[in-house]
């Protein structure tokens, strides 16, 4: 199947030092508070690296280089939905590589020990996928956790 890029998705997508993760769900779900939470979110011990905003509601998939990256539609590009507050201006990046899908659940779907192979399709691509419940405190650990051991091991942590 082909397809014309750059495509918009409805998505949040934020990054770890150039690597994205894509956070898909349906309007209402969380994507831009978790996206709030994990962008408020210092580095510590058990991740690294700063949390930036790529993009809110809309991202746009695009190949550079036989890589997909993630970048804001120009309209919306450093704005955050903060419900209650409003759409607020925050610092974002540009684009960056996508490395994980976060799609959004209801926790009793969600697997207590998934399949670390799990993958999704994005545009004719497979990527590593986690499913999260938004509305948990622990999401966004769960999220920078993922996003961060990816980025730096080129895999999903295992459970042992």
């Amino acid at each position: 199947m082909s397809v014309e890029l750059p495509v918009r998705i409805h998505a949040t997508t934020i990054a770890i030092e150039g690597s994205a993760a894509v956070i898909r769900g349906s309007s209402g779900a969380g994507k831009s508070d978790l996206a709030l939470r994990c962008l408020m979110t210092p580095p510590n011990t058990l991740f690294t690296g700063r949390v930036e905003l790529v993009s809110d509601d809309y991202t746009e998939l695009v190949l550079e280089g036989g890589t997909m990256h993630a970048r804001p539609p120009r309209e919306i590009a450093g704005l955050l939905e903060v419900r209650g507050l409003g759409i607020l201006e925050v610092a974002a990046v540009e684009r960056a590589r996508v490395s994980l899908v976060v799609d959004l659940a209801d926790p009793s779907t969600i697997e207590r020990l998934p399949e670390i192979s799990n993958q999704v399709d994005l545009i004719d691509r497979k990527f590593p996928a986690i499913r999260l419940c938004a509305k948990e405190a622990s999401a966004p650990a769960k999220l920078l956790l993922a996003l961060d051991f990816l980025r730096r091991y080129g895999r999903l942590p295992e459970a042992k």
